[in-house]
């Protein structure tokens, strides 16, 4: 396992430090490894976490937002000391995905191992599901091998549905046009991290000071608000402090009403079907999504909204030097390639974020 591990880690350590972190160099330049895992605070809100389930976004307190973010703080300084620990040896997660995904697959898959665990791997053609077994006896038999089980299902509520069923914690990695928590929670990490002056550990030391850095924030949505599940549980997230959300969409592709209603009763938003260059003016974060062409019933219907909104550079002219560009990927041209090398490009920033927000995830609940 140890090998294993190793051999994960070092292609992102390279990228981070561009030099390899071995144990003989992590002594000749002073790197204090005291004990064999980074230890977490021991907080209420982290012992409220142990052994739960993640549903959906609104079912975590803004304690335990701000627990996660600042453990997710700890896990990207020790992905880039040392590559990861081994605080979870002996753990086994089950990588549950019925529909396809790469960066959610692989950054859980990637946070458990840099913590020591193991992966046990499923998808829809190699289950029992071909079979005709329901979703509860799938996740049932499953947890029998497993420690935690992270599923992405197609169906809004799957995940509550496998939740009831099991003893063992779940993580919602997506289900249908339902919600995406672990997403919002890494976008939120994100955006506190590129828009604060501090890092986002720091931003999120309490409730209160993750509050007064999001003060005022403006957070314009851009694109397939009806099916994305993303922006859905962000939406409900970001409401919960004193910030300003611009819902920016063709009319068939607004935010759902329901989603609106789950949102805080304070939220101020709008509804808008044109980016114009007074919102993005003002805009702090700029949060694009693709059209989601699986999810439509008529061809026909998709390509007419598809190319609804393209972010180019010379949308990105319009906006202020601080503002920031964000995407949950994967993205089929609305954003223009050209845009990545602009320091207002957070995309990918934001998906090695991913990682560490999972391994805060996978540490708070499984230590």
């Amino acid at each position: 396992m140890a090998d294993m591990l190793k051999t994960v880690a070092t292609p992102l350590r390279r990228r981070e430090s561009n030099t390899e972190v071995t144990p003989a160099k992590r002594t000749a330049e002073g790197y204090a490894i005291a004990e064999p895992y980074a230890k977490l605070a021991k907080t209420g809100a982290a012992s409220s976490m142990r052994g739960r389930s993640l549903v959906a976004i609104a079912r975590l307190s803004l304690d335990e937002v701000a627990e996660i973010l600042r453990t997710a703080g700890q896990m990207h300084e020790l992905v880039k000391s040392s590559g990861g620990d081994d605080s979870l040896k002996g753990k086994v997660l089950a990588s549950v995905f019925y529909e396809p995904s790469t960066r959610t697959n692989c950054s859980f898959q990637a946070a458990m191992l840099r913590l020591g665990g193991q992966v046990i791997s499923v998808n829809e053609s190699s289950s029992s599901v071909a079979k005709g077994e329901t979703l509860s006896d799938t996740v049932r038999c499953l947890e029998c091998y497993c420690d935690v089980l992270v599923l992405r299902h197609p169906k809004a509520g799957a995940a509550s549905e496998a939740a009831a069923a099991m003893s063992k914690p779940l993580l919602n990695a997506g289900d249908g046009v339902g919600e995406h928590p672990s997403q919002a929670l890494l976008d939120l990490y994100t955006i506190v991290d590129e828009l604060s002056a501090s890092s986002a550990a720091s931003a999120a030391a309490s409730v209160r000071t993750l509050t007064s850095e999001l003060n005022g924030k403006v957070i314009t949505m851009v694109g397939d608000l009806k099916n994305g599940r993303t922006v859905h549980s962000l939406a409900k997230l970001l409401s919960r402090f004193d910030v300003v959300l611009r819902y920016v969409s063709p009319e068939s592709l607004r935010m759902p009403e329901e989603v609106i209603q789950q949102c805080s009763a304070g939220a101020h938003w709008t509804q808008h079907d044109r980016l114009t260059d007074d919102i993005l003016q003002e805009t702090d974060i700029l949060y694009v999504t693709r059209v989601q062409k699986e999810r439509f019933a008529n061809l026909d219907e998709y390509n007419r909204v598809k190319d609804s909104f393209i972010i180019s550079p010379t949308t990105l002219g319009k906006m202020k030097a601080s503002a920031r560009v964000m995407h949950p990927l994967p993205r089929v041209g609305e954003i223009d390639p050209c845009c990545d090398n602009d320091p207002r490009a957070a995309y990918f920033r934001q998906m090695r974020n991913g990682m560490y927000v999972r391994m805060a995830l996978l540490r708070l609940i499984l230590s």
